[in-house]
């Protein structure tokens, strides 16, 4: 069997240009949802709203600026195949891809060095790596730039078997609730239901990376993706908390098996701003 070796130099370069594009293109299937709800939107505030938001994004996307002031923690996921090895240090070959990327884009670097002590490391490292093994020799790598306003209206439960689906349900529409207007509606929900503690925030992270115009290979999920999504609208909080019918672009969520005595469930919220971009060596 061939091991396949891809340098270090050349995981750098990729996340490099990764976390530019990340922070100044939306994802096609971002723009579409934005440009569905905008047609949509009844009220006219909100579809005032919407529209201003798509001036931003072409603004950015035409003078290669930042969607967005907060240009996010650098959270990468790594799909590596077995057939294939990294020649150095994985982290660091990352951590240097982000430095040179939010330097040469411009973009703020966010990350403190302690939780506690508040130093700003000075070059938004380290990224925050997700590592999965995959099937053939290739390595795959996805940006995904996440702003602390929408990171910190996230919320972990461990709900009780007994709550069932109508627990989970009363979970996510929560966390809705209070988050209100500061995740910069509309929002993108990631879901995680099940794993441990430290899996199910994992899958509500995942989640986020699913395109918008993929439903859930799953149709129990892509129904319960389906209600949540109505539910959240109906709430009336709108655009940028403004009104209206959008507040909800989409919902995402991922499952796992679980100890019989547990329902883990979370929910990533994300802001109109859904950031990623991806990159295949």
């Amino acid at each position: 069997m061939s091991i396949r070796t891809i340098s270090a130099a050349a995981v750098a370069d990729a996340v490099e240009r990764l976390c530019i594009q990340a922070n100044t293109c939306l994802p096609a299937d971002v723009k579409a949802a934005l440009d569905a709800a905008e047609a949509a939107e009844p009220w006219p505030l909100a579809k005032e709203t919407l529209g201003l938001l798509q001036k931003n994004l072409c603004t950015a996307a035409d003078k290669e600026l930042p969607i967005c002031q907060d240009t996010g923690m650098a959270c990468v996921f790594v799909e590596l195949g077995r057939d294939a090895r990294i020649d150095g240090d994985l982290q660091a070959a990352i951590d240097e891809g982000v430095r040179r990327g939010y330097e040469k884009g411009y973009l703020r670097k966010s990350i403190t060095a302690d939780p506690l002590k508040r130093v700003n490391t000075g070059d938004n490292t380290p990224a925050f790596v997700t590592l999965h093994l995959a099937e053939g020799d290739r390595c795959r790598i996805t940006v995904a730039p996440k702003g602390a306003g929408s990171e910190n209206m996230s919320r972990l439960a461990m709900l009780k078997p007994a709550d069932g689906v109508q627990g989970v349900k009363d979970f996510v529409l929560d966390t809705v609730r209070q988050a209100g207007a500061n995740p910069c509606p509309p929002i993108v929900l990631g879901v995680g239901i099940g794993g441990s503690f430290d899996k199910c925030a994992a899958l509500a992270k995942e989640a986020l990376l699913r395109p918008l115009d993929q439903p859930n290979p799953d149709p129990y999920y892509a129904a319960l993706e389906a209600e949540l999504k109505d539910a959240v609208n109906a709430m009336g909080i709108g655009p940028q908390g403004f009104g209206g019918r959008t507040t909800c672009l989409g919902v995402a969520i991922r499952q796992m098996p679980t100890h019989v005595a547990c329902l883990p469930v979370a929910v990533n919220v994300s802001c109109h701003v859904t950031r990623r971009a991806s990159a295949e060596l």
